[in-house]
């Protein structure tokens, strides 16, 4: 897997696992994830959307919430911190205001660092096969990429 790759596996009916190399230590890909100040410069999907509303209470029980715009559409999502062990692992609990997705899902990220770069493992949990289809045809992949693409340039302009 290169670093610009998104790879997309489905291990269960109910999982997506996604996986993606970044050329930066794992401390500052997992800073990316959990500082609002750097997730605002990244985490917003396809060109066109931004994060209006990024909130962070990053501690296990706080809450965390999103609020992604495009034009005049919004999509807002929130969800808890269930574990934290900074900068290897963070799971979070996920769940849309307008629940597309069948449910709350639980989101693992795994840092895993080698050399200087970083492995993000992401494997969310769906309550159902038809919610994590229903997710897999939705083009939350290729947000995923647009963002992670903008994530892999930041992150080369800060470890610079």
């Amino acid at each position: 897997m290169s670093a610009d790759t998104l790879k997309v596996t489905t291990p269960s009916d109910n999982e997506i696992l996604i996986e993606r190399d970044f050329d930066a230590p794992r401390q500052l890909v997992f800073d990316a994830h959990t500082k609002p100040e750097l997730m605002k410069l990244w985490l917003f999907g396809p060109d066109g959307w931004r994060l209006d509303v990024c909130e962070v209470d990053l501690r296990v029980g706080g809450k965390y919430r999103m609020v992604f715009a495009k034009g005049e559409v919004s999509m807002g999502m929130g969800g808890e911190y269930r574990e934290i062990d900074a900068p290897a692992r963070l799971v979070t609990t996920e769940l849309f205001d307008q629940d597309w997705t069948g449910g709350e899902t639980l989101c693992t990220a795994t840092f895993d660092e080698r050399d200087g770069k970083t492995r993000l493992r992401n494997r969310i949990v769906y309550s159902s096969k038809q919610a994590r289809d229903g997710a897999l045809q939705s083009g939350m992949t290729d947000g995923m990429e647009a963002s992670y693409a903008r994530l892999e340039k930041m992150l080369v302009a800060k470890a610079a």
